[in-house]
């Protein structure tokens, strides 16, 4: 694909994020397909972090009723505000599901945002659904995708959401590299991009929660989907964390919690009145397992930390105990760190500081309610970055 885009130009929900309280916590042709075997050749290839420099960002409108019904125009709206932010750093593509709703979305989204409608999507879990990125230090770039299983079927367990709503989603990864025309490989494991965290660098962080459960790899040993994980992203190490099992329907993604700032650095979110005990508690776990870790390089990691917000004043308090209430996932763009802000004055200010320091880059703080509170997910989750070769 060249960078003129075509001139027609862009769920899973996460709603109920405690759906299961009673729950213990715990043109496809163009593309050159790769089978299940393939190898990943680790040390040619590696999924760069995500602080290092992008091409673009992809992202995906929502537009489905079946999955959102009458939480869709709000969802939209959220979505659209955040490719508006993005695009005043770097390119954004949003990919859409036909041209009606091509249409929406530039209208929404205005003229600074692509829209394409030749890669047809069910939501707009991008992260999760869309392929990872890879280079070799030559100028090459290939890709890879995850086979997405609307996280283990759970968004048909959680919301008796039907599974053919997704069935788009499913083929996502392999499209958009075919729109690209760059090399496609499946993986021989299930999962998605925001269960796991990559440093560039030879290390991946990651919740056994999503990755050593039956929804997704039955019959899969731990040491087993770690090879294959190290083997596609180009990786040496896997520093395993705990999770959360059966409480949210990602089973615990780690992009809520726990993320990359660069090499040998990541930043933990703790604390904050706001989240149920069995998140904080883990939030914890993970940082006891972080501050004894190594790298690949033989780092022992620094672990920074922010605290989440004590107050969500803009949300009714029934709905409190369900809302993504995370600084962390974030979405990195070439010159800025765009998260959310709450309304909790005092905590939104201190995590825009820690952020921006620990980047080194400006930080804007977008209202994204809608998406927090009735997605269940965040700016990280609907964004995936193509990083420059």
């Amino acid at each position: 694909m060249n960078d003129q885009y075509e001139n027609d130009r862009p769920g899973i929900t996460r709603r109920s994020m405690l759906a299961r309280t009673g729950l213990a916590a715990a043109g496809l042709a163009a593309a050159q397909v790769l089978g299940d075997a393939s190898p990943a050749l680790a040390a040619t290839w590696w999924v760069p972090g995500e602080e290092r420099s992008h091409k673009r960002s992809w992202m995906a409108w929502p537009s489905s009723s079946t999955i959102w019904d009458n939480l869709l125009a709000g969802i939209q709206s959220d979505i659209a505000k955040l490719a508006k932010e993005i695009a005043k750093y770097e390119p954004v593509i949003m990919c859409a599901n036909g041209a009606t709703a091509a249409s929406k979305a530039r209208t929404m989204c205005g003229p600074t945002v692509t829209v394409i409608s030749s890669v047809p999507v069910s939501d707009c879990w991008i992260r999760d659904t869309g392929p990872l990125f890879r280079v070799n230090g030559s100028g090459g770039r290939d890709t890879f995708g995850l086979n997405f299983n609307a996280w283990g079927e759970n968004a048909t367990s959680f919301y008796g959401i039907p599974a053919s709503a997704y069935n788009n989603d499913r083929q996502l990864a392999q499209r958009l590299a075919a729109y690209e025309a760059l090399p496609f490989a499946k993986s021989s494991v299930v999962g998605e991009g925001g269960g796991i965290e990559y440093d560039g660098d030879g290390t991946l962080m990651a919740t056994e929660s999503c990755w050593v459960n039956a929804n997704r790899n039955p019959g899969k040993s731990r040491s087993q989907i770690e090879a294959e994980l190290l083997s596609r992203f180009g990786a040496t190490k896997m520093i395993w964390l705990p999770g959360v099992r059966g409480w949210d329907v990602t089973d615990g993604h780690i992009d809520g919690t726990c993320r990359y700032i660069k090499p040998g650095v990541v930043m933990v979110q703790l604390a904050g009145a706001t989240r149920p005990d069995v998140w904080s508690q883990n939030a914890q776990a993970m940082y006891n397992v972080l501050v004894n870790a190594t790298d690949a390089k033989g780092r022992r990691l620094q672990v920074l930390t922010i605290e989440g917000p004590d107050s969500l004043p803009r949300i009714p308090n029934g709905q409190q105990q369900d809302f993504l209430s995370s600084y962390m996932n974030w979405t990195v763009t070439n010159q800025a760190v765009i998260t959310v802000q709450f309304g909790d004055t005092a905590k939104d200010a201190a995590a825009k500081t820690k952020i921006a320091a620990a980047f080194g880059k400006p930080v804007v703080q977008l209202n994204l309610d809608k998406l927090y509170g009735n997605g269940g997910g965040g700016a990280h989750c609907v964004t995936m970055q193509e990083p420059n070769p």
